[in-house]
């Protein structure tokens, strides 16, 4: 039987584009039920989709959507999307944690209110909704909470050149490690899930590099497709992870990369956090 996502609810925040877009269309056309989180209700000059626009979409390819207007920085917000999300569907079974704010600015060039604002969204929102949503998940009969946060390893050269994002994305994993652990008795699974290169954003395109840069990435299918195994995985069978999308789907069989790439003629850049 092949793994399958239909008629579970997902809670996935920063899902009006990019990587958390992806993951919640691979999903819808599964059947799922998808919560749609994040702050775009009308349309950017810069950016594309507002969580409605999203919610079309996700309908048009199968899937149940919830659209909810909402900052990761809000606990009465947060409390307000987990509320209507379980009114709406009944239960929540999955949490991505996919919001997140990004400046590769060294530590003279960074104000404070950049750091505050990474802190705030990267480790203080994935606290806070997976505080919010493990009562919900507990009584899932296969949770999985999947933070998209690279894996924790001390390397100076990756602290030295953007040390406030760093900091900020490397305690999203530490939220993994420890509530993987904490979480272990409930059979909640939690695993992080990171790209080997990188991925055609609106963060790329408007802040690390434009044309050139998205030229030499990847599309976000390949982090959703990957996603999709791990949230189809039994929870038993993995938990504490730090994983990589081209990896994940290497185990799954899926050996030909080509088709992620945006332009297949250009070798895709290695990510930020990750080695060859």
């Amino acid at each position: 039987m092949t793994p399958t996502l239909a008629g579970k609810t997902l809670f996935i925040t920063g899902a009006t584009r990019g990587i958390g877009k992806a993951i919640a269309l691979r999903a819808a056309r599964d059947g799922a039920n998808i919560a749609v989180v994040g702050k775009t209700a009308t349309p950017h000059p810069r950016l594309p989709d507002t969580v409605f626009s999203t919610c079309d979409d996700l309908a048009a390819a199968g899937g149940h959507a919830l659209a909810l207007v909402g900052d990761v920085r809000s606990e009465e917000q947060m409390q307000a999307a987990v509320d209507a999300t379980v009114r709406e569907f009944g239960s929540i079974d999955v949490l991505v944690n996919n919001a997140s704010a990004i400046s590769l600015t060294g530590t003279v060039d960074t104000p404070m209110k950049r750091f505050d604002l990474m802190h705030s969204v990267n480790l203080r929102g994935t606290f806070l909704c997976s505080q919010l949503c493990i009562p919900h998940l507990a009584k899932s009969d296969n949770p999985h909470i999947l933070t998209l946060s690279p894996p924790p390893v001390l390397r100076p050269e990756w602290f030295a050149p953007h040390l406030a994002y760093t900091l900020s994305k490397y305690g999203m994993s530490l939220c993994t490690l420890g509530l993987a652990e904490e979480l272990r008795t409930f059979g909640i699974a939690v695993n992080s899930l990171w790209p080997k290169t990188l991925i055609a954003t609106s963060a790329v395109e408007n802040l690390l590099g434009g044309a050139t840069a998205i030229a030499r990435a990847r599309h976000p299918n390949i982090v959703a497709e990957a996603a999709h195994h791990v949230l189809t995985t039994s929870r038993l069978a993995v938990t504490g992870k730090f994983l990589i999308d081209e990896e994940v789907l290497r185990e799954n069989g899926i050996t030909d990369f080509g088709p992620y790439s945006v332009d297949p003629s250009v070798a895709p850049e290695l990510d930020l956090f990750v080695e060859e």
